[in-house]
C-alpha cells in the first residue's frame, strides 16, 4: 500500500488521520474519534481504500468510514452530499479491483455498487455507523452510492 499516493485535495484532518493510520501500521487510527457538527462525539471504524486512477492509472489512497455486512465492508460515496460522486467512487467504477487496509490487515478486494432493496438495507446500516450520511442525502439530488468491498481470498 506504500506505493499509493494520497488523494489530492484531502482536508488536513484526513491527512493527519492517514498519517496516524499508516505510521502505526493500523494499530492507531482504525477507530476514529470525531465530533461532527450537530452530533455528540462518536468513534467510527475507518479503513484505507486504494483505487487505480481512471485517468492516470496511478494508485490513490482514501480514508473512509465503514461498516460490516458478513465478510464484506460497507462504504458510502457521500462526498458530504456534494452534487457529484467522489473521485474514489469513479475510480472503482472504472476498475473495481481495489486494495484495502482495515486496522493491521491488508487485502485485495472487489468493489460493487449495491442497488434496490439491498441498498436500502445497507444504507440503514451505514447511517448507524455514520449518522451524518442522512444529512448528506438531504443536500443532494443524486442517490448516494453504497458499495460493498468483498475481500478476495
Amino acid at each position: 500500500m506504500s506505493d499509493a499516493k494520497l488523494a489530492p485535495n484531502l482536508p488536513q484532518w484526513m491527512l493527519d488521520h492517514v498519517h496516524r493510520y499508516q505510521s502505526s501500521g493500523g494499530t492507531d487510527g482504525h477507530m476514529y474519534e470525531v465530533t461532527p457538527a450537530g452530533y455528540d462525539k462518536m468513534v467510527v471504524p475507518s479503513l484505507l481504500l486504494i483505487t487505480k486512477g481512471r485517468k492516470s492509472g496511478e494508485k490513490f489512497l482514501f480514508p473512509l468510514f465503514y461498516g460490516k455486512s458478513g465478510n464484506s465492508y460497507i462504504i458510502v460515496a457521500s462526498k458530504g452530499g456534494a452534487p457529484d460522486h467522489p473521485g474514489w467512487y469513479k475510480n472503482l467504477l472504472a476498475n473495481p479491483h481495489v486494495e484495502v487496509q482495515v486496522g493491521t490487515e491488508k487485502f485485495p478486494a472487489i468493489a460493487r455498487t449495491i442497488t434496490g432493496p439491498d441498498r436500502a438495507a445497507l444504507w440503514e446500516k451505514a447511517v448507524k455507523f455514520w449518522p451524518p450520511y442522512a444529512d448528506y442525502a438531504k443536500k443532494t439530488d443524486r442517490e448516494i452510492p453504497v458499495v460493498l468491498l468483498d475481500p478476495v481470498a
